[in-house]
C-alpha cells in the first residue's frame, strides 16, 4: 500500500502545479512527512476550495507549535480540471495576502481517503459524493468545514461562482472564521494527542 500511495502522491504532484510561496505551512510536498494532511473540497475546485486551501495553509504557517499541515483542495466535478482560480478568487486571496494563482483544479478521488486524514466539504451535495466515492470504512473522514465554526456549526458555505465579488470575500470570512478558531485548534489537538501516544 505505501509504493502505491507514493505513486498516487507523485501523479497528484505533476497534475497540478504547487503554489510554492508557502511550502512551508503546507508542511512540505510529500504528504506521508507531514503530521497531518487535509483536502478541501468542492465543486469545481476553483472558487470556495482552493479559498480554504489557501486561508488553512497561511493560518498553518502562522500558528504557534511545530507541526506540518500538508494542504491540498480537489472538486467533485471535472468541469475546471487544469484551470486556475476563478479570477474572482484570485482576487479576494490577494487582498489578504494569500496568492492561489499557482494553483490548478483538479478531481477528488477514492485513493485521496487513503492519503488525507481530513477531506472537508464545503456543502452537503459535495459531502455526499465524498461519502459515496470513499472506500469502505474511511467514509467519517468527509466531513463539513463548517462543523469546525462557532457560528455556523453544520452548515454550508454557499457557492459564489454565479454572484459578485462581495460573495468571494464572504466565503473568505466564513472560511477564516471556521478554520482559524475551529479546525488549527483541532488539528493541533490530534496531532499532540498522536505524539503522546
Amino acid at each position: 500500500m505505501w509504493t502505491r500511495l507514493k505513486t498516487f502522491t507523485r501523479q497528484l504532484r505533476s497534475s497540478r502545479q504547487q503554489n510554492k510561496t508557502d511550502t512551508a505551512s503546507a508542511g512540505m510536498d510529500d504528504p506521508q512527512q507531514a503530521d497531518i494532511r487535509v483536502l478541501m473540497v468542492c465543486m469545481g475546485n476553483i472558487c470556495r476550495s482552493p479559498l480554504a486551501e489557501a486561508v488553512l495553509r497561511k493560518g498553518a504557517a502562522e500558528y504557534p507549535g511545530d507541526w506540518t499541515v500538508y494542504v491540498d483542495s480537489a472538486g467533485t466535478h471535472s468541469y475546471h480540471v487544469g484551470s486556475p482560480p476563478d479570477p474572482r478568487a484570485q482576487a479576494a486571496a490577494a487582498r489578504r495576502e494569500m496568492p492561489i494563482e499557482d494553483l490548478q483544479a483538479r478531481r477528488v478521488q477514492a485513493a485521496d481517503f487513503e492519503v488525507f486524514d481530513l477531506i472537508l466539504a464545503m456543502d452537503q451535495d459535495n459531502l455526499d459524493f465524498l461519502r459515496e466515492l470513499a472506500p469502505e470504512g474511511l467514509e467519517h473522514k468527509a466531513r463539513l468545514l463548517l462543523e469546525f465554526s462557532a457560528l455556523r456549526t453544520g452548515g454550508e458555505v454557499p457557492d459564489p461562482y454565479y454572484g459578485g465579488a462581495t460573495g468571494f470575500e464572504r466565503v473568505l470570512d466564513m472560511v477564516e472564521e471556521a478554520i482559524l478558531q475551529g479546525l488549527l485548534p483541532e488539528l493541533h489537538r490530534r496531532i499532540d494527542g498522536a505524539r503522546q501516544d
